[in-house]
């Protein structure tokens, strides 16, 4: 497999044949030389997410900003990232949008077509915020106003959101919210960390129902991670507090009535036993391949040190042993899997430029074989990992080059 770069107009060997024994190309792509690409963003603007529709068309949702004004806009690609469409704001008014790595935009797609679009809209209170929602029933052509999802309107935390669409075409939305944090310090009580909430479609985004409590005691401001399980219905892992404060994460699966036993169905889903007062900003990753196989890749520190771990489940459901993923720069990782092809890519800083790794294995992780996928010198946002018709994507927002894609081609 070859990765070309348009910037430097060379062909680098990248060897990412092996991964499925198949001679065929993966493609890099950055953006701003192609026609109609995406613009470099700030530093502090990169965060942005990539999904692709029921025609194979992929999708990019970021920030756009015009002097003061900020906007949430899309983009799409018919050939994979080689070009892009101009972007089309989905806001007619301005207002505030969170676009950082662990708080940014998020687009999925609906059973009818239909488009969603989640995004944190900051308020003024330092770290307050509304999940705000937008859909499309046209294709994109045109967007409802934005609504706010949760039926709680206290001026606290509502933020980190993800969402995902079960195989019902449910529509599920979840985030990090500190109403019981308030809640227990107008009683003088303590509490630890903040709380996850979710909410549910079940009419393409015109209603949400909720809001349900998953848990107390989440981490304050890591992503959540939201997957399907073979059965189709959503899983959601993130970083929760556990008893003293070890910050290790947890597992629930999600039901459309929020009728959830958390005592009984949370499960611990890492072991490392850090114990820290503080928020990491690194969410975890999650996929769950078709034979119940968990995978999932999270950020901690163990024995002194911190990095990236990733870990999948054995035939009886249990965590098999973590491995260490790259060194201790490590961070921001992503997973994703078909069949019994895994791929994992994380950042990691060099102390000159920041560079996307990757590990893939195609016989369920068992083995692996370690690659560079891309590298930057600037500021740059968290790797998003797609699966496509024909194998697995990264997309990647950096500072200097503007969205990037590298499509990794085969399937086994």
């Amino acid at each position: 497999m070859q990765v070309f770069d348009q910037n430097r107009r060379t062909a680098i060997a990248a060897g990412l044949a092996v991964l499925f024994g198949l001679a065929l190309p993966a493609m890099a792509h950055d953006g701003p030389h192609q026609a109609g690409g995406t613009k470099p963003a700030k530093a502090g603007e990169l965060g942005a997410s990539a999904a692709i529709d029921a025609q194979g068309r992929l999708w990019i949702v970021s920030k756009e900003t015009a002097g003061a004004d900020q906007y949430v806009a899309v983009q799409t690609s018919i050939d994979m990232g080689q070009t892009w469409s101009a972007p089309r704001r989905v806001q007619q008014q301005p207002e505030a949008v969170s676009a950082e790595g662990e708080n940014r935009p998020k687009i999925a797609f609906g059973s009818k077509g239909e488009i969603y679009i989640t995004y944190t809209k900051p308020l003024a209170k330092p770290y307050t915020g509304d999940i705000r929602f937008v859909r499309s029933t046209d294709g994109g052509k045109t967007f409802a106003p934005p609504v706010t999802v949760h039926a709680n309107r206290d001026l606290i935390t509502h933020r980190f959101e993800s969402l995902i669409v079960d195989r019902e075409g449910r529509l599920y939305v979840a985030w990090i919210d500190k109403r019981d944090l308030e809640a227990a310090a107008a009683r003088k009580k303590k509490y630890a960390g903040a709380a996850l909430y979710y909410a549910v479609s079940e009419d393409g985004g015109a209603s949400f129902k909720g809001d349900y409590k998953i848990a107390d005691h989440s981490c304050e401001c890591c992503r959540i991670a939201l997957a399907l399980n073979p059965q189709g219905r959503p899983v959601a892992l993130w970083r929760h507090v556990f008893e003293p404060n070890v910050r290790d994460h947890a597992l629930i699966e999600l039901t459309p009535d929020g009728k959830l036993a958390p005592l009984t169905s949370m499960k611990r889903a890492s072991f490392d036993d850090w114990r820290v007062d503080a928020c990491p900003h690194q969410g975890p990753a999650l996929a769950i391949a078709a034979d119940g196989t968990r995978h999932q890749a999270w950020f901690n520190v163990k024995d002194g040190e911190g990095g990236v771990f990733y870990a999948a489940t054995d035939a009886s459901g249990e965590l098999g042993k973590p491995i260490r993923l790259g060194s201790a720069q490590a961070a921001h990782a992503d997973v994703a899997v078909t069949g019994k092809n895994v791929l994992l890519a994380w950042k990691q800083f060099d102390g000159k430029s920041t560079a996307i790794l990757g590990k893939l294995s195609n016989d369920g992780g068992h083995t692996w074989q370690d690659r560079e996928l891309a590298r930057t010198q600037g500021a740059s946002d968290q790797p998003r990992l797609l699966n496509t018709p024909s194998g697995f994507m990264l997309v990647w927002h950096t500072q200097h080059e503007g969205m990037r894609t590298v499509l990794l081609k085969g399937r086994q």
